[in-house]
């Protein structure tokens, strides 16, 4: 069983940075694809970031150039979000997939907010 925890939201203005966190417990050894998505009211949960095991990166068009993906060893995940914008805002999950075994989990989300 895998937990994931977020951490690092808040609230910044347009053009500020945040980094989110994400940490992982159980299964360490295995090898996931971790991943950022996000949920804006009334909207539906769409892809920000993911990165492999081995390292490969993908991004949404929306965010291409401002947010990095990073993972440091097998429990750390990390977005880097910078230049955010207002459609930005949105909780943001963190996601880990065994490709193995198909195995998906979710964190609790924690809320990003762009505002002046």
């Amino acid at each position: 069983q895998v937990q994931l925890v977020e951490s690092g939201g808040g609230l910044v203005q347009p053009g500020g940075s945040l980094r989110l966190s994400c940490v992982r417990s159980g299964s360490i050894f295995a090898a996931y694809t971790m991943g950022w998505y996000r949920q804006a009211p009334g909207k539906q949960r769409e892809l920000v970031a993911t990165i492999t095991h081995g390292g490969s990166t993908v991004y949404a068009d929306s965010v291409k150039g401002r947010f990095t993906i990073s993972r440091e060893n097998a429990k750390n995940t990390y977005l880097q979000m910078n230049t955010l914008k207002p459609e930005d805002t949105a909780v943001y999950y963190c996601n880990a997939v065994r490709p193995s075994t198909a195995e998906n989990y979710w964190g609790q989300g924690t809320q990003v907010t762009v505002a002046s």
